[in-house]
């Protein structure tokens, strides 16, 4: 099964809406990823220079730091230069899009726009394992 693929990678999850955190949180942690939460720009950076988690979902409206500055920051560090980025966001306006984009973030999803089934998709897609779903 996946599952055990799934269990060497971390994602880190930088949203300061505490409902969505945890949800996202669960759902990864059932499907088999370790997890690592932050709730605002300057926890998710500093979280993200020390364990190094193979992939970042960043909101971008968050308190303390923003998730832009967040990723423009993470960028300027070897390891971060690197590392895959999906940014959450209830955002959709094309120079913020723009500016994601060109800080190299992987995927662009506008919260109202997905399911918690897609953004797990996406994640297993970017870090290369396969959906269990689709063995069959």
């Amino acid at each position: 099964m996946n599952k055990q693929t799934a269990q060497n990678k971390t994602i880190l999850i930088a949203e300061d809406e505490p409902d969505l955190l945890q949800v996202l949180v669960d759902k990864f942690t059932l499907e088999g990823f370790n997890v690592l939460g932050a709730v605002n720009g300057e926890e998710g950076l500093r979280i993200a220079l020390e364990k190094h988690p193979d992939l970042i979902l960043l909101d971008l409206i968050m308190p303390v730091m923003d998730g832009l500055t967040m990723l423009k920051k993470l960028r300027e560090d070897e390891w971060g230069k690197q590392v895959e980025v999906i940014i959450l966001t209830n955002l959709s306006d094309a120079p913020i899009v723009a500016q994601a984009v060109e800080q190299k973030s992987f995927d662009f999803l506008v919260k109202s726009d997905w399911k918690l089934a897609d953004v797990v998709k996406r994640v297993r897609e970017k870090l290369g394992i396969n959906d269990p779903s689709t063995k069959f």
